[in-house]
This record gives C-alpha cells, structure tokens and sequence, in this order.
C-alpha cells in the first residue's frame, strides 16, 4: 500500500510536468509608490506565494519579475515598514496592474497572505481564526525555543519540561490534537510523549501561522485543536546572492545561538544554505540551579530548485539533533537539589556545558519535495515526504540505550486548484502517510513496533463576493494501525485497529467596510487513537507513571464553531472572538489507585479512557498606536475545559492569560525600527483541574526591551537587542510545567521545581548581499 500510494503520487507529478502548458514566458515590471506623495518606495518587497518569487524594488520604486506565465491571475503582496500591506489578486495579463500606490500606517498590518488553507487568501477573505508571527516579532521576543516564541500569541501555550521541551497548545489541545507543519510536510516525532518537543530549527521560521481550531478538512487526523505552519522566507530575488547572520545569548542558563543562512537565485535556479547551533547549561529559578538541565542543538538544511514558468519545485533536506539532560528529581532536608546520594551540586557543575546522566539524543532527518506546477487554467500542488526520527533514552554512562525508539515516514499531499469563475475557486485534494516504528536496542518498551497507514481526500469550494465570502468542504480519511507482539520486559498483545471518518467545514466572511470585518466557522474533525493510548504498557519514566493503553477506544470526534469581529484603521486594531468545541470520545489518562512496581520501584498506573468533553473560550486583542512612536499592545485568552460525562475539568488547560506591552518607538537618524518595551504578564489563578492536578496561583512576570537598527553603509544594516524576562525574578509555577508541584513525585505532592528565573538575552541580525 505505502509503496502504490507513493508510486502513484511520484508518477502523477511527472505526468504533470510534462504536461505543463508552454505559456508563453514574459518579464514583467512595476513601480511602488506612496500613495500621497507619489515618490518611490525603495526596498519593498513584492512577493507571490503560489509560485514562490520575490523581488524588491530599486532606488526609483521599480521592481521587475523575469520567470512570470504570461497569463492567469495570482495573490500578490507588496510590504513595506510604515505602510498598510497590500494583498490583491493580479490579472497576470494586465502589465498595468503592478503599479501599487501604498498608504502610510502607523499600525502593523495584518492584512497578510494565509497559505495554510486550500487555497493562498487575505486572511480578512479567510472564515478560519487565522494569526501571524513574523520573524521580526520572533526576534523581539527572544526565547529558548520556537514553541515558547510562539506561547505569546492568543489561544496558544505550551507544555513545557524546562526550557528545552516545549509542546505546543491551542485552545486547550495539545499532543497529537495540534499538527506541526514544516516545510509542507506534517511533523512526524513521536509526538505523544509529555517530555517530546518538536524537531525544528527555530532560526529557519521566516514567519509562522497559527491556525486555531478544527483542521481536519485540510490534514486529516490530529488537526483537532488546529495547525502550527512554519513557512521558510521566499527565494531570493532574481540574480541576488544573499543571506543573513543571527547571534544572541542569555544569561540565566548561558544559552548560546547562532544560525548562519545563504541564498541565491540564477535565473530561476534558487539554491539556500543554513547551519545552526544552540548551546546552554542549567537553567536557574529563584530558588537556585536546576540539575542536569542544559541541552544541545545541531541542525542544518538546504534547498535547491527552480522557479519558472510553469511554476516552481524546490527540494528540501533538513538534519535536527538535540542532547537533553534530565534531572531526577530529590531534595535533602535543607530543601536544596541533590543527586542520588543526596550531594547537593556546585556552581561549576551548574554551569558545565557537559550533559550528565540521564539525557535524550534526539536525531531528525527529513527530505520534502514542494512543488506547484501551472496544468491548464489551474495549478497542482505536490508535497512528497520523508523523515527518519530516532529518540534514545540513556541512563547510564557505559550502558546502552534504556529506550530507543525508531520510525520512519513517508508522506504525500496533492491538491488541484482549478480556474476561478464568477468568484467560484474549487480545490480537491488527496494525502497519504505511511509510518513504520521500532523499538531498537533498547532495555525498554513503553510502546510495540506499530506500522500505521493513513489515506484521505477532500473537495472544497470557494465563492467570493465584493465584500462577502462562503467556503463549503467534505473529507474522507482512512487510518489503519498495526501493533505488534512482543514478550519481554513488557507484553504487549498483537492489535489491528481500523478507523475511518468523514468531516467537514462551512465557512463565511464579510467586510462591513475597510476597517471592520467578521468572519465565523463551523467544522467537523476527528482524531484516531495513537500508539501509546491503544497499547501502552510500562513505565512512562519522563512522567514518573505506569501506562496502561486501551486497544478498544474509538476516534475522538470533534464539532466546533468560532466567530470573530476585527476592526483595524491607522491607529487602532482590535479583535475578539469566541469558540465552543463539542468532543465525543476524548480519550484522557486517568489514576486507577494502583500501584504497580518495575525494577524495584513502585509507579502509579495510568489507564486510558475517554468521554465527552466540552472546551468553549475566547480571544481578544487590542493594540493602540495614537502617534506614529507609541505603541500600546494588549492581549487575553481563557479556555474552558470539562469532562461532560464527570463534571471534572480536563487536564493540562491553562490558565487565562492577560499580555500588556507599551513600546516607544523614536525616531533617530541613521538608523529604523529603534523602540523601547516595557510588558508584563499576568497569569490568572488556575483552580478548573483534573483530581490528580494541583491548582496553581497567579503571577505576574515583568519583561523589558530595546533594539535599534543601525545602518552602517547604504546598503548594510545590522539588527541589535537586548531583551529581559522576569525581570523581578519572580518565582512561579506555569500550570503547563511539568515540573510543577504533583507531577514529579509520587511520594511529595507539594514537590515542584519553579520555572526560569531572571533572563536578559543579548542579539544581533545581520543581514548581507553578496551580489546584485
């Protein structure tokens, strides 16, 4: 099966290569303009996502594109600091229409090109609950991971252990209910784990789309609580050889990044380059050092292929390695961290970069083939996808691997636009993915050697209006998993298990006028069991709890609706919105009372159920910007989560969340984009918890920024910030910590470890061209 679904995918993109049409090819030029004053607007970027081509224009405003099709009509968005960002559809056979007069606007656009729909929208066109991050923002707020950059923006969180691992939330959904996309392809790394990040090099994000709420019309299984896409940056311009430099460090755990990136384009031939390396030791919380607690990251990725005519396919190739320390955790009497001999550890071994035992090495490989090739009046959209994942648990110096688990996976995605007609756009779509796993070398087994097999496809329709717009679509999946038997350590049963579903979506938006706009959503999804909850049995050491899965639960079934208004002029933008999601079979993990023991130790079992649940929220965001350097943004979003079969809260919801930030942004010659910040942010009490959690209190956190760019010749600039993090050092628990009081021992429920203390990070951006 998995070789006859790839086979076919291969085939049918060939087929339509070869079958592209012979558009004639044509150069097309245009002029950026301000819209008053009618003076060019040098260094704007024109950009066309659906075929992937950048340019930026010269002194003089004019831009130019060589490898364009002669004919059809495509998104294009044209940027540029202080200015309103245009998103505008262009007639590809109307040279004229590539001249844009642009207005001034003090307040960040947010008019931006969706990409992770069926078909590339202004968000303003798009029904679902769609935000942003851009690298710039990413940069503002520097942070110890991607997932923990990503945590600020409304209805997003994270389950954290320390600041290495980070798991994404969207309203209250985690694990295998959040899909992270990259590079087109779904993240394949064992997701299920509590103590399992996500695999990707923070650095490569040029922006990142957050797609909160039901997905599965789109990806199929596990887009029950929504979507992370992180989008590399566009190829470079036409005949450009460019790259850029990025530094920082932070002194609390002395963590050290550097990511190095090169890209160019020869007539249609774009070719990038990155490497990256991240380094720190233990992290400290007010009360002192964690033990054990630093890490370490590798990575690099590259890119080559084409853009032309008939579209554009590129090839990319990424490697990820992580080593992570973990501490286990103990306390003498004075209440100091101590070793398994009850010695308490010295600065020097804090802050030695060397890991101890017990640590993760965690490897990635992954290779995604993207193209979109122009087939008659539409254009196909292919992903074929590969990734290797290896995951070793090491005990013990001299020992072999405790755990180490092994999998492979294959992926496809098609999706044909066809031409639109009377503001009718169709889209239809197949994905299939194939994933073998193995348990390899390893003195454990929390999970069997599994095969699963996943097939779907889907039809949607767009219809849009003048200040209107109605989307419709249907899916079918079909998911197969195969566990294996296994006598050992730990039994584990043969199980064939066989799940299909079909979901579906409605969608509306309308634009009252320019500034106010509404958009609702009203969509069906579905997830199907994964491995550790069908057939876990052994100890989950990371969580300090015995496992037990359930080869009989049924697929969680999910309907959702979602609405929001959104009003945006030059000196306000604010929005609110709202959500009600409606669970059948949500499967959760619940404390049977037993105890069970395993090498001499005892752990609490943990089995797998499920029930109803109900999850409703809101967010809300409102951010002033009265003059052209003041700057005020406000943030807040509260989720609700209950088990409507019991009455309990669901676990692992966070609490309400209110963001403040005022940024003074001066203006001072020779350099652009210079502010100063100063937030705080408050987390509410959190009491709504599941009966083997602790309620967590609030906290506020005090955070402060500055950075400027400097322009060190007509063509250089250079990025530099300082930012700070709990500047008042506050000692607090996340309620998403795993390291909070009653989730590390079974012994001490009151036993937790305080999350990051004070943290300043230093950096700098330095963007360069080689050759124009």
């Amino acid at each position: 099966m998995k070789k006859l679904h790839l086979f076919l995918a291969v085939l049918l993109s060939l087929f339509t290569m070869a079958r592209v049409s012979a558009a004639e090819l044509i150069e097309l030029r245009g002029k950026i303009t301000d819209a008053q004053t009618q003076s060019p607007l040098p260094g704007a970027t024109v950009f066309i996502p659906d075929l992937k081509q950048s340019a930026i224009s010269n002194t003089d405003g004019e831009f130019r594109f060589k490898n364009l099709p002669a004919r059809g009509r495509f998104l294009v968005q044209v940027s540029y600091i202080g200015y309103k960002t245009i998103t505008q559809v262009i007639d590809f056979g109307n040279p004229a229409a590539f001249n844009f007069a642009m207005e001034a606007s003090v307040i960040e656009g947010r008019e931006v090109v969706i990409t992770g729909s069926p078909a590339s929208s202004d968000n303003r066109k798009n029904s679902t609950s769609v935000a942003t991050v851009s690298k710039a923002d990413l940069l503002r707020h520097p942070s110890t991971n991607l997932i923990d950059a990503l945590s600020r923006v409304p209805g997003v969180s994270q389950v954290t252990t320390g600041p290495a691992i980070s798991k994404p939330v969207i309203r209250g959904l985690s694990y295998n209910r959040v899909v992270t996309l990259n590079n087109g392809v779904k993240q394949q790394g064992q997701q299920w784990g509590d103590e399992h990040g996500i695999e990707i090099d923070q650095y490569s994000a040029d922006h990142v789309e957050i797609l909160r709420g039901p997905a599965s019309l789109m990806y199929g299984s596990d887009a029950l609580g929504g979507v992370i896409n992180i989008l590399d940056g566009p190829a470079a311009p036409e005949g450009t050889l460019r790259g850029e430099l990025i530094s920082n460090y932070a002194t609390n755990n002395g963590l050290t990044g550097n990511s190095l990136m090169l890209q160019g384009n020869e007539n249609g031939f774009v070719y990038k380059a990155r490497g990256s390396y991240k380094n720190a030791y233990a992290y400290k919380t007010p009360a002192g050092y964690v033990p054990n607690s630093g890490f370490n990251e590798t990575n690099f990725s590259g890119q080559i292929g084409l853009n032309k005519k008939w579209g554009y396919a590129h090839l990319d190739a990424s490697t990820f390695r992580t080593n992570i320390g973990f501490y286990e955790p103990s306390r003498n009497e004075a209440g100091q961290l101590t070793d398994e001999e009850g010695n308490t550890f010295s600065d020097d071994q804090n802050k030695d970069r060397t890991l101890a035992y017990p640590k993760q090495d965690i490897r990635h490989a992954k290779i995604a083939l993207n193209s979109n090739i122009l087939l008659g009046d539409g254009s196909l959209k292919a992903t074929l996808g590969y990734q290797h994942n290896q995951r070793r648990e090491l005990e013990a110096e001299g020992e072999g691997n405790a755990l180490f688990l092994n999998s492979y996976t294959y992926s496809y995605d098609l999706k044909y636009s066809f031409k639109e007609l009377n503001g009718w756009a169709p889209v239809i779509g197949v994905s299939g993915e194939y994933t073998h796993s193995l348990n390899t070398s390893g003195e454990e087994q929390l999970v069997p050697d599994f095969d699963t097999q996943a097939f779907g496809g889907f039809a949607f329709v767009k219809k849009t209006w003048d200040s209107n717009t109605f989307n419709a679509g249907l899916r079918f999946d079909y998911r197969k998993i195969i566990g294996k038997e296994f006598q050992g350590a730990s039994d584990f049963e043969a199980l064939t298990n066989k799940f299909s579903h079909v979901t579906g979506a409605l969608g509306y938006t309308h634009e009252f006028n320019e500034a106010f706009s509404f958009k609702a959503n009203a969509g069906s999804a579905f997830r199907a069991p994964n491995i550790a909850e069908l057939a876990s049995n052994g100890v989950h050491e990371g969580v300090f709890r015995y496992e037990v899965g359930n080869a009989d639960l049924k697929p969680e079934q999910s309907y959702q609706f979602d609405a929001s208004f959104d009003y945006q002029n030059q000196y306000v933008s604010a929005s609110i919105g709202g959500f009600a999601n409606y669970i059948n079979n949500y499967i959760y993990y619940s404390n049977s009372g037993e105890l069970r023991e395993s090498d001499g130790d005892e752990y609490p079992v943990y089995n797998f159920v499920q029930d109803n649940a109900f999850l409703r929220g809101l967010e809300a965001s409102l951010t002033l910007h009265p003059v052209s350097f003041i700057h005020f943004e406000n943030a807040f979003s509260y989720t609700r989560a209950t088990n409507r079969a019991t009455e309990q809260s669901l676990p692992f919801i966070p609490a309400a969340t209110l963001r403040n930030e005022l940024r003074f942004e001066p203006a001072i010659k020779g350099t652009s984009g210079s502010y100063i910040s100063v937030g705080i942010d408050n987390f509410f009490k959190q009491s709504k918890v599941d009966s083997f959690e602790q309620a967590s209190a609030g906290y506020t956190l005090l955070n402060a920024s500055i950075g400027t760019t400097l322009q060190l010749s007509k063509k250089q600039e250079i990025t530099l910030y300082v930012a700070g993090k709990n500047l008042l050092n506050k000692a607090y628990y996340d309620h998403l910590s795993r390291f909070a009081p009653g989730r590390l021992s079974t012994e001490d429920p009151s036993f937790g470890i305080y999350n990051q203390g004070r943290n300043v990070t230093f950096g700098i951006s330095l963007p360069f061209s080689i050759k124009k």
